[in-house]
């Protein structure tokens, strides 16, 4: 299956149009169970299922202009960043609705990590790691790949072609780091 998940790529960089047979069939298993196992974390009645996530992360990954995945690896970075995207633009919708429309910006001041609804911590999280992705960029993946793609250090360490200790390493840094964000933040 890698060969043709190769071979298709390659048709890609050769300008070739994007057909959504031949790619998605080769990706679609390994998609829904990271979105699944992503979304297992989610509190019951939850209106995104994991099948609407994949879904929807298809079609920006599909539509982007970026689609020059140079290996599988990209691919599913890509993937894994859309599936973020899509999961802090639904905590934003619902913080804003739970706030009035917009009315009230949401200040990280005002809250205690403890004590914040799974949206909030989705934005206050992505926030944070916009500012640790200016300092230290593979941390920050790390941190998407596992929080926003629920993918295992063993499976980030395949996709980053580095070993797992690494990754345990780089997870451990960039949550103390995050943490560390989150209190002066806070402070």
């Amino acid at each position: 299956m890698t060969d043709e998940f190769s071979r298709v790529l390659g048709a890609l960089g050769s300008g070739e149009a994007l057909n959504s047979d031949e790619l998605l069939p080769l990706v679609y298993d390994e998609l829904r169970h990271l979105a699944a196992k992503r979304m297992a974390g989610e509190k019951p009645g939850q209106t995104l299922q994991p099948t609407a996530l994949v879904h929807e992360a298809w079609l920006r990954v599909s539509a982007g202009k970026d689609r020059d995945w140079s290996d599988r690896a990209h691919f599913f970075r890509a993937a894994a960043g859309a599936m973020r995207r899509i999961l802090v633009d639904r905590a934003r919708e619902k913080s804003a609705l739970k706030r009035g429309q917009g009315e009230e910006p949401l200040n990280i001041g005002d809250f205690d990590l403890a004590d914040t609804s799974r949206d909030d911590r989705v934005l206050l999280i992505d926030e944070m790691l916009e500012r640790l992705e200016t300092e230290d960029p593979e941390g920050a993946r790390v941190v998407s790949l596992k929080f926003f793609g629920g993918l295992t250090e063993a499976e980030i360490a395949g996709i980053q072609g580095v070993t797992e200790r690494t990754v345990r390493r780089q997870w451990a840094y960039a949550k103390a780091r995050l943490f560390q964000m989150i209190q002066e933040e806070n402070g």
